[in-house]
């Protein structure tokens, strides 16, 4: 038997939607029965994409974060279903009972990732299946994985070491959407956002973009180095929050310049001007 996990890598995640817009076509107006009654048309996003703004100006990105029903092994919803209105399959799926589960708008609330939808007309609460039912047909992924154009979403059996989600999960940093919830999630992440440093280094007096200046950045169990890009530009990512670091900027035959900074945000630190030393002597 499968065990079936999903894998999202945000920073290939562009906000296109097509995920969305491939459940939509899905599961609106067609009955998957007894896997899952029609989705309404409005209301329900069994998959969603976080935007995240992050930074200040110049130096301001998107974070896209697609969420869906995590498929827990500790599933809140299951623990609090009447009836056995929520199990999970053999192969790790969490379904929600069409039947069983009517009148139960109470497992909406359950779900701390807010993944499960109420269908008023049908009085039942509904989520992600992750296409059961197609995959029961044969199909090897569900459509939101299909239609994902640039492979921000893979899914698999990872009981299969030969199987694409498998060699990823060994290979790769794996990360879980709000680990503080401790339910188990089948969903993994990589790139999930965190905190940045950023900042631009310029000559004083010409005015003139830095490049290939050493950046180094020192925290609490944290040290990198890099060098400026071709417009003064530099950037730590992956920080932790509420952290305070160290930056110092180094260039032979220049003041070295430094600054703490405290991630309670993301930080661009503005434009850094590097002065020459009175002597060519390196200090």
């Amino acid at each position: 038997m499968a065990r079936y996990s999903m894998l999202i890598d945000v920073d290939k995640c562009t906000s296109c939607y097509n995920c969305f817009l491939a459940c939509k076509d899905e599961h609106c107006g067609r009955d998957s029965m007894p896997i899952a009654k029609p989705q309404p048309e409005n209301g329900h996003a069994w998959i969603r994409i976080i935007d995240k703004e992050r930074g200040q100006y110049p130096k301001i990105k998107v974070s896209s974060t697609p969420v869906t029903c995590m498929h827990c092994d500790d599933a809140p919803c299951i623990a609090q279903a009447q009836n056995g209105a929520v199990y999970q399959r053999n192969d790790g799926i969490v379904i929600i009972d069409p039947e069983k589960s009517k009148n139960q708008h109470n497992l909406v609330e359950t779900c701390p990732y807010d993944a499960i939808f109420w269908n008023d007309a049908e009085k039942i609460p509904q989520k992600c299946t992750m296409c059961a039912h197609l995959l029961d047909q044969g199909w090897k992924e569900p459509r939101c994985v299909v239609a994902c154009p640039t492979g921000a979403l893979v899914f698999g059996d990872i009981d299969d070491s030969t199987s694409e989600i498998a060699k990823l999960m060994a290979q790769s940093n794996l990360e879980t959407y709000r680990p503080e919830i401790g339910a188990k999630p089948a969903v993994k992440y990589i790139g999930l956002p965190k905190k940045f440093i950023a900042g631009t280094v310029c000559f004083a007096g010409i005015d003139e973009c830095a490049e290939n200046v050493a950046v180094e950045i020192t925290g609490k169990n944290y040290h990198n180095r890099m060098m400026t890009n071709g417009f003064g530009d530099f950037e730590f990512e992956g920080l932790a929050d509420d952290c305070e670091y160290e930056i110092t900027i180094r260039l032979n035959g220049y003041v070295p310049q430094s600054c703490k900074v405290t991630t309670e945000k993301d930080v661009y630190i503005g434009t850094v001007y590097l002065e020459k030393l009175a002597t060519d002597k390196w200090i």
